[in-house]
């Protein structure tokens, strides 16, 4: 079973700027959309960004857009999010997963790792 392996949170702050990776090991994502989802403190976990396998067609919720960009290299098997003009309210700890579009909202259908914090400060 593939596992999924997140990294480069950490604490920034406003405006500020990072990038997450999400390595994937044990297999491939071959032929799956990946998605970056997070989840903050009292919260339910929610999408963030997704990315078709061939890295062509990329998706953003409306409280990213603009701000961050999903990309893949299917030859490292990595998926990436790099994110800038943080705002305090992207503190969470982020998710990558194998994605699905069900009904027009992407779900993630694998299992979850541990995910990787960041945190915003004002």
């Amino acid at each position: 079973q593939v596992q999924l392996a997140e990294s480069g949170g950490g604490l920034v702050q406003a405006g500020g700027s990072l990038r997450l990776s999400c390595a994937a090991s044990g297999g491939t994502f071959r032929g799956s959309a990946m998605g970056w989802f997070r989840q903050a403190p009292g919260k339910e976990r929610e999408f963030v960004a997704a990315v078709s396998w061939s890295g062509v067609s990329t998706y953003y919720a409306y409280y990213v857009k603009g701000r961050f960009t999903i990309s893949r290299d299917n030859a490292k098997n990595t998926v990436y999010l790099q994110m800038n003009s943080l705002k305090p309210e992207d503190t969470a700890v982020y998710y990558c997963n194998v994605a699905e579009n069900i009904g027009s909202t992407w779900y993630g259908v694998g299992s979850w790792g541990q995910g990787t914090q960041v945190s915003v400060s004002s």
